[in-house]
């Protein structure tokens, strides 16, 4: 129906994958036509709409607003088409249009279109699934090639590589799949940089993640980028952060990039940081990413597997806050030096994040879902702490206030009484009494005593 908002499926008479897409669409729902001239034709089924047209369709700028003046609005545009590579591999991609330089196939120069990142998420994951059993790879592409000139979000689903694939009805079928099964997500959005122009480690990060992808820039474009099309980039793909392919960069260019993304008030994310995210709401991971950095700007937020199944089973009521609780910094420092491993199984064991800094060190930071999670896990982290001590040292409480009594072997002390290094220093480092020229020598007599008192709150 005219004026009716539908996500369009665009096929050109050029493009002869096009039209295997088109042609298994038709067969596959019942399609009713409802318009058609000698410019453009339309059928529709349900929220779909087919619009095709006769021009090439990286050449379709403007495309959007033609779609409203024809009275046929679009929240969603999906370009059918045949990808060509001059491997002729059997090949299925997905991706978003524009020009990160010159403008050689359609489109402006260094001009975004709006992408639109749910959508390549649904199509890529749909197509590996119906793709499992053939012989025929999936995969995103970086930013390439026009439209450019696009407001309403846009993506480009190929077949490729050559005639007898953009033919090939079974690979057809699948395309045609992918766009049916089309889900609503709500993935958090990255704009990608560096990586061949096939995005290998931005394709396993979608299929094996929650995360998506708008725009995404290849290592071999990385130099050209300025600020002006960074900034299209997060603004048109609508993005929460940036991802480096780093290993794919070189160190001035993972510095240049960083100081602009930043300066845009966006975080590169790392794989690893992506992976102990996934599962959660942006909201909380971006909140809790924002806490951290204010208290301990070079610390890293670790989320145990209890902190998320909490936030999984009680976002429908709520939504997770970032509730903080302070542990007694020496305390904690004394008890990581002596077992950091009992404290780490500990932490992980507990429904909470924690920091650790640079140096893998823990912060004195347990973060909640709310405040008495948080002041309930920093005193057990607390107990922890000192159980740890009491195993090694002679331990106190008054009023608060812990006293440590550390007995350490002295060397020295032990050289002053006629014990060299050998058998006799073993059995006193070992607690054991010797004889010298007929004098005992006690383990007390060779250790020193250190005193010293935390104060607990």
């Amino acid at each position: 129906m005219k004026g009716e908002t539908k996500v369009t499926i665009v096929c050109s008479t050029l493009d002869r994958a096009s039209q295997n897409i088109k042609n298994c669409l038709l067969n596959t729902r019942k399609w009713q036509p409802v318009y058609s001239d000698s410019e453009y034709s339309v059928i529709e089924y349900k929220d779909f709409r087919i619009v095709e047209i006769s021009g090439s369709l990286i050449h379709q700028d403007g495309l959007d607003k033609k779609l409203i003046a024809w009275g046929f609005p679009a929240s969603l545009i999906i370009f059918a088409s045949k990808h060509r590579s001059k491997d002729g591999r059997a090949i299925l991609t997905v991706h978003s249009t524009g020009n990160a330089n010159e403008a050689k196939f359609g489109g402006s120069p260094k001009k975004l279109a709006a992408s639109a990142p749910q959508a390549v998420r649904s199509l890529l994951r749909s197509l590996r699934t119906l793709a499992e059993n053939e012989e025929c790879e999936v995969t995103l592409e970086c930013t390439h090639h026009g439209p450019s000139d696009m407001d309403i979000p846009s993506v480009f689903i190929e077949i490729g590589s050559y005639e007898a694939q953009w033919l090939d009805e079974t690979a057809g079928r699948m395309v045609a799949n992918a766009i049916l099964l089309l889900k609503d997500e709500d993935a958090p959005v990255a704009v990608g940089f560096g990586g061949t122009h096939y995005a290998p480690r931005q394709t396993e990060l979608i299929l094996s993640t929650g995360i998506t992808f708008g725009h995404i820039f290849p290592s071999h474009v990385l130099d050209d980028l300025d600020e002006d099309l960074i900034r299209q980039a997060f603004v048109k793909s609508r993005a929460d952060f940036a991802y480096f392919d780093r290993k794919s960069m070189k160190g001035e260019q993972r510095e240049k990039l960083r100081k602009m993304v930043e300066s845009m008030r966006f975080e590169v994310l790392k794989e690893s940081d992506i992976k102990d995210m996934d599962g959660i709401p942006w909201e909380f991971c971006a909140a809790l990413r924002k806490r951290v950095k204010e208290i301990c700007p070079s610390g890293k937020p670790m989320i145990t597997s209890g902190i998320k199944c909490e936030i999984m089973s009680c976002q429908k009521c709520i939504c997770p806050k970032v509730k903080i609780a302070r542990i007694n910094p020496a305390l904690l420092s004394e008890a990581e030096k002596i077992d950091r491993n009992r404290l780490k199984e500990f932490l992980s064991d507990h429904n909470i994040a924690y920091i650790e800094y640079e140096d893998g060190r823990f912060a004195h930071v347990i973060i909640g879902l709310d405040d008495h999670c948080a002041r309930l896990a920093a005193e057990e982290v607390t107990n922890e702490c000192v159980d740890i001590l009491k195993k090694h040292y002679d331990i106190n409480m008054d009023r608060g206030t812990l006293h440590i009594t550390e007995k350490k072997f002295s060397p020295q002390l032990a050289k002053s009484l006629g014990v060299d290094e050998g058998p006799l220093y073993g059995r006193l480092v070992r607690g054991e009494s010797v004889s010298i020229n007929g004098k005992t020598i006690n383990p007390e007599m060779v250790y020193e005593i250190n005193k010293r008192a935390i104060k607990l709150n």
